[in-house]
């Protein structure tokens, strides 16, 4: 996962942002992934957009999640 995560501090994965995250970015590559797998990135206030849209323009299946909560899988709707 890209960020750091740990007990003390949850990073957002923008390159270049040392914000704390408050969002969790689910998403898979279909093309090599199947619907099980699940990559997770984190994402501040302000680069939750831009990470979700980074994703899904690359037609990725994204779920945004409040940090802490997780999905089980990740499917295009």
């Amino acid at each position: 996962m890209i960020g750091a995560v740990g007990p003390e501090s949850s990073q957002c994965s923008r390159a270049g942002c040392s914000a704390e995250a408050a969002h969790t970015v689910n998403w898979r590559n279909p093309r090599i992934h199947g619907e099980d797998r699940v990559k997770i990135w984190l994402a501040c206030v302000e680069h939750v957009d831009y990470l979700h849209d980074y994703l899904a323009s690359r037609d990725f299946p994204v779920v945004v999640t409040p940090l802490g909560e997780t999905v089980d899988r990740v499917v295009i709707s």
